[in-house]
Formats: C-alpha cells, structure tokens, sequence
C-alpha cells in the first residue's frame, strides 16, 4: 500500500508538471517556454522525491518485480491523467478512451497472475 500512495502522489506532481501548462495559452516566446521548463522542473523534483522510494525502497520491500512497478505507475498515471484532465483541462470524456483504459486494465491483470517457472 506504502508503494502505490506514494507512486499516486508522484503521479500527482509528475502530471501536473507535463500538463499543467496546457490550459494556458501557448508560449509566445522563447524566454516563456524556458520559464516552463524550469517550472516544469521545479514541479517534478517533488515528483522524485515521491517516485523514488515508491520504486527504489517500498517497492522492493512489498515485493513487487520492476515489471510490476512499471505497470502500477502506468495506470496510475493514467487514471490521475484522467481527472486530470476533465476537471482541470476541461476535456471531454469520450467512449474511445473508456475502451483504451478497459484494455491497460487487462494489461494489468495479466502482469499479476502467477507463472509457474518452467
């Protein structure tokens, strides 16, 4: 549980600090998107200091492989881009997108089940 709170608040920042600058208008200059980015990097320092002991400490003491960890971040960060994106950027929801996240849900169930090594 300690492994998927933190990747969820990793997420939280990681997304912010991509997409976050998308409801604005676009850079008109180059000094703005530089500002961006530095922005943008000053928001996904807090995103590491969540991601990394997800991945590098509790992830490993909750016994999961990298394969999984891999897989928990993704639909995390898929679900947080989600909200994300209808309540802060105001998008649309659409049925195609319902669909997609159906199938990385599947995804994810066959990245859990057991395998007998052979």
């Amino acid at each position: 549980m300690r492994t998927i709170l933190f990747l969820t608040i990793s997420n939280c920042f990681m997304t912010y600090a991509w997409y976050g600058h998308l409801k604005d208008n676009p850079p008109n200059n180059i000094k703005e998107i530089i500002a961006l980015i530095f922005i943008s990097w000053g928001v996904a320092f807090f995103e590491y200091i969540f991601m990394v002991p997800a991945n590098n400490y509790f992830g490993k003491i909750d016994g999961f492989s990298p394969f999984q960890l891999k897989i928990i971040q993704e639909v995390l960060s898929l679900i947080i881009f989600a909200g994300f994106a209808v309540l802060f950027l105001q998008e649309k929801w659409r049925w195609n997108y319902a669909v997609s996240f159906v199938l990385i849900a599947a995804a994810t169930y066959f990245m859990f089940l057991p395998v007998k090594e052979q």
